[in-house]
């Protein structure tokens, strides 16, 4: 199975990178080539693709291409981008694709099934999602910064007949890996139970400025973190899709931990003035909590504190 991968980032990088190191070591049956842009793919051609692992690092040399060299051979797109760059992806892979070609994404959120579905048809558009925290170092050192690594996929009740058997051979390579993986019954479910969290994690964090435990410890962080919370539950409820209760103690817990000092990765973008996928994540979820008839104080609240942000980096950038 030829395997094309958007990106060779902090997600790109680790779970493609995990795949082309089982490919390299001959215990995997697949060919792996990542899609870069073209400084990026100098470095790759240069040093190799290095990642920096607590489940074990490695180099290993990576076939690259840049757009202008694709071409219409593969079997499976991972695509890896930032919700903002979904557009510009879209583009980027398509001459790299042919009729019968899955996508697999793994962005935050779900607004993106819509666009892609529109794009590819929705026949091909597999689902997943993955849990890491990482980054790309400047000198192109992939780095995952915590144990947390997991990717989740499986069939959309509208793909097509043959998603089963390109997901079996993805499976089938992921279990050559160290990577965890999630092979799951109801992706859509699991998708939903990292949106409740993510969601909730972003506009919390990015609303008051601090870690986990910065708003467990602040009087009255405790129960606003519980009702942003509950709007994204609800929201996810009125999509048929709540979280389980494991999923959501998990979660409850995971973002009222006393002295945690776990941050959603938006924060960091919105501390170095970077771009954030806040319209993607906190905007997106907003209009669904209140499509459930929830008013969603907080969640509105988050999304008013990052256009403003937002509109402010403008302003000065043009002043």
């Amino acid at each position: 199975m030829k395997i094309l991968v958007l990106g060779a980032g902090a997600t790109g990088g680790y779970f493609g990178g995990r795949l082309a190191q089982a490919a390299h070591l001959g215990k995997a049956d697949i060919d792996v080539t990542f899609l870069v842009r073209p400084k990026r793919a100098e470095i790759l051609r240069a040093r190799g693709l290095n990642v920096e692992s607590p489940q074990g690092s490695f180099g290993i040399p990576v076939q690259t291409v840049v757009h202008t060299e694709l071409k219409p051979v593969h079997d499976l797109v991972l695509l890896s981008c930032k919700a903002y760059d979904l557009e510009s992806s879209i583009l980027s892979i398509y001459p790299g694709m042919r009729p019968d070609t899955y996508v697999l994404p793994l962005l935050n959120g779900l607004a993106h099934f819509d666009r892609l579905d529109a794009e590819f048809g929705a026949a091909r558009v597999l689902g997943g999602c993955c849990h890491i925290a990482g980054n790309l170092t400047p000198e192109g050192l992939v780095r995952q910064m915590s144990d947390l690594q997991r990717i989740t996929f499986g069939v959309r009740p509208q793909n097509n007949a043959g998603a089963r058997a390109v997901l079996d051979k993805l499976n089938a390579a992921y279990q050559a890996t160290p990577v965890n993986i999630n092979y799951a019954d109801d992706v859509l479910q699991d998708i939903w139970e990292k949106y409740v969290l993510l969601a909730s994690l972003a506009g919390m964090t990015c609303l008051m400025r601090g870690a986990v435990g910065d708003i467990a410890a602040a009087e009255g962080g405790p129960a606003l973190m519980r009702r942003m919370l509950d709007e994204c539950v609800t929201a996810a409820r009125h999509a048929g899709k709540a979280p389980r209760p494991q999923a959501l103690d998990i979660t409850t817990t995971t973002l009222t931990q006393p002295g945690s000092t776990f941050t959603a990765s938006m924060l960091r973008d919105l501390e170095s003035g970077g771009r954030t996928e806040a319209a993607h994540v906190v905007g997106d979820m907003l209009a669904r909590a209140r499509a459930a008839g929830d008013d969603a104080t907080m969640l509105q609240a988050a999304w008013v504190h990052l256009q403003a942000r937002d509109a402010r980096l403008k302003r000065e950038g043009a002043a």
